[in-house]
C-alpha cells in the first residue's frame, strides 16, 4: 500500500463493493485435530473461498498462540497466504507501556507483516503511539466492544463538573485527536447500535471495526444504518463463525456481501443537524442540565410571556468543560459550510464563538450592540474585508428578530452572511422566519429533541416536559 492505511482502504471498498472483514479464527470445535497445522488448513480453506468478496481478513492471534511456537509460525504462514492488497488485520488487543508497544508493534508489523491491529486504549496515547507512527500502517481501538461485560466500565460517566460524558465516548474524541496520520480506527461492537450512533455522531470520519454480526445477534442493517459515514463506507464488519460454520461458506459470504450492498443502498446519510437530533449526545444533554443552562419551573421572559422551561447559555463561561464541548458540537456544522470568518452575537454566544475559533482556528469577530462613541466608532470587532463570508454564531434560534438585526450590521459593514448556527433551535418559528429571508438556520439540537432525550432517561418529571411541549405548540401556534 503506497497511500495511508484508511486511503486506501477506502479505494479498495469502493471498487471491491465489499466491507466483509473475514474472521480467521480457527476454534478447537472447528478443527479436526488440536494442531497448528489443521488450524493453518482451516484459514487457508476461508481465504481461497472468499479471496474476491473479503475486503480484509482479521485472524485472532489466540487461536495461533495457543499451538506456542508453531502457533506463531502458522499465523505468519496464514498471513503470507491473503492476497496481496488486502489488509490483514491482527485482532491482538495489544496495551501496553511504549517500549513494550514498540516490540508488539514490530512483532506485528516486521515480524508477522500484518498491516493493522486492534489496541486496548487504557494505557494512553505513548502506548498507542508506535502501532500508528507509520501512515501504512493502522491501530483499532478498543472503544464500545461487542460483548455484554461493555458496561462495567466502558459505560461509566466521567467525574467532572458540566461534562458527563462515557468512558467509550471519551475514547472516540481521544482517537479522532490522536488521528493525525489518518490510520486510527475504533472498534464499536454492531451489538449496540446506539453506541454506534452516538460515537459515529462525535467522529463522522473515522473507519469503525464493527463486531457482533452473526453469533453475537447484531443486525447487520440496523448497525450499518447507525454507523455508516455519510459516503456509505467508514464500517469494516468482521464475521467469523458465520461463514466457517456454515455448509458452503463461500455462499455465506457471497449472501452477508450482497446484505451489506443493499443496506448501502437504503442507507440515507443524516444532516449532521438529523444526526445530533436522532441521538442528542450525552455530555451536552446531561451537562446543560447540570451546568444551570436549562431550567423548570415558572418563568417571566423577556416578552412578558410565562414560560415552563427557560434557557441560560451565558452560564457557559463558568463551566470551562461544558463550553469546549459545546463549542466542539458545532464543528461538524460548520465544516460543512464555507465562509471566512465567524460572527458571534453578543453576548451569550462570545464565549462560545472564542471557544469555536481556538478549536478550529477560524478568525471570528462580532457586532457590537451599540456602535462605539469613541475611537474608531466601529460597529464590528475584528478584522475583515469587504466582500468576506460571515457564518452567524448563536446559543439560541427562537423567531429570528435577533439574528436579523445583526445580520443587518454584518451587511452594512460589506460581509455577506448565509448561514446562522445555533446550539438549540427552541423551534418558534425562527428556521421558517430566516429561510422567507434567504438565509439558512442550522441546529446542533433542537428542543423537542432534548425533551425527549431528558424524558427517555427520566432526567426530568413527565408533568414539566409536557407542559414545556404545550408551551412551544402554543407558541408555533401563535
Amino acid at each position: 500500500m503506497t497511500n495511508g492505511f484508511f486511503t486506501s482502504l477506502d479505494e479498495r471498498a469502493r471498487k471491491l463493493g465489499s466491507l466483509l472483514c473475514v474472521g480467521l479464527d480457527p476454534h478447537p470445535a472447528d478443527l479436526p485435530e488440536q494442531t497448528a497445522s489443521a488450524a493453518r488448513d482451516f484459514c487457508l480453506r476461508l481465504i481461497e473461498a472468499t479471496a474476491d468478496l473479503a475486503l480484509a481478513y482479521k485472524p485472532n492471534a489466540a487461536f495461533f498462540e495457543v499451538f506456542g511456537p508453531e502457533g506463531w509460525e502458522v499465523l505468519a504462514q496464514v498471513i503470507a497466504a491473503v492476497p496481496e492488497g488486502t489488509p490483514v488485520l491482527l485482532d491482538a488487543k495489544r496495551g501496553d507501556i511504549s517500549s513494550t508497544a514498540d516490540a508488539y508493534a514490530r512483532s506485528a508489523f516486521k515480524t508477522l507483516k500484518a498491516d493493522a491491529i486492534t489496541i486496548n486504549p487504557y494505557l494512553g496515547y505513548d502506548a498507542i503511539k508506535p502501532f500508528v507512527s507509520d501512515p501504512q500502517k493502522a491501530a483499532f481501538l478498543l472503544c464500545k466492544t461487542s460483548n455484554p461485560g461493555t458496561q462495567d466500565l466502558q459505560d461509566l460517566a466521567l467525574a467532572g463538573e458540566g461534562k458527563p460524558l462515557r468512558v467509550f465516548e471519551k475514547v472516540a474524541l481521544l482517537a479522532q485527536d490522536w488521528n493525525e496520520n489518518d490510520n486510527i480506527g475504533l472498534v464499536v461492537g454492531a451489538t449496540h447500535p446506539d453506541a454506534l450512533r452516538r460515537v459515529r455522531n462525535l467522529v463522522p470520519d473515522l473507519w469503525f471495526l464493527a463486531p457482533g454480526v452473526g453469533a453475537q445477534g447484531g443486525d447487520l442493517a440496523v448497525a450499518m444504518q447507525a454507523g455508516l459515514r455519510d459516503d456509505g463506507l467508514g464500517m469494516l464488519i468482521p464475521v467469523s463463525r458465520g461463514i466457517s460454520r456454515a455448509a458452503d461458506p463461500r455462499k455465506a459470504a457471497q449472501d452477508l456481501v450482497q446484505c451489506m450492498r443493499d443496506a448501502q443502498k437504503s442507507f440515507k446519510p443524516l444532516t449532521v443537524e438529523e444526526r445530533y437530533q436522532a441521538g442528542v449526545p450525552a455530555a451536552l444533554a446531561e451537562g446543560l442540565l447540570q451546568a444551570g443552562c436549562v431550567r423548570f419551573g415558572s418563568f417571566t421572559l423577556k416578552s412578558g410571556i410565562q414560560s415552563p422551561i427557560y434557557l441560560d447559555l451565558r452560564q457557559l463561561g463558568s463551566h470551562p468543560d461544558l463550553l469546549a464541548e459545546v463549542s466542539a458540537a458545532y464543528l461538524p456544522i460548520l465544516k460543512t459550510l464555507k465562509f471566512d470568518r465567524l460572527a458571534g452575537l453578543p453576548y451569550a454566544a462570545l464565549p462560545i464563538v472564542t471557544a469555536i475559533s481556538l478549536q478550529s482556528g477560524w478568525p471570528m469577530l462580532y457586532p457590537r450592540k451599540e456602535a462605539k462613541t469613541y475611537g474608531t466608532r466601529s460597529e464590528i470587532e475584528g478584522a475583515f474585508k469587504v466582500g468576506e463570508t460571515a457564518v452567524v454564531i448563536d446559543d439560541l434560534a427562537t423567531t429570528g428578530g435577533s439574528k436579523f438585526e445583526a445580520v443587518e450590521k454584518l451587511a452594512e459593514a460589506g460581509l455577506v452572511v448565509k448561514d446562522i448556527v445555533v446550539l438549540i433551535d427552541r423551534q418558534s418559528g425562527a428556521a421558517e422566519a430566516l429561510a422567507e429571508a434567504g438565509y439558512k438556520l442550522h441546529a446542533v439540537l433542537t428542543m423537542s429533541a432534548l425533551l425527549d432525550y431528558w424524558e427517555a432517561n427520566e432526567r426530568i418529571p413527565e408533568d414539566q416536559i409536557s407542559a414545556v411541549r404545550a408551551f412551544l405548540k402554543g407558541q408555533k401556534a401563535g
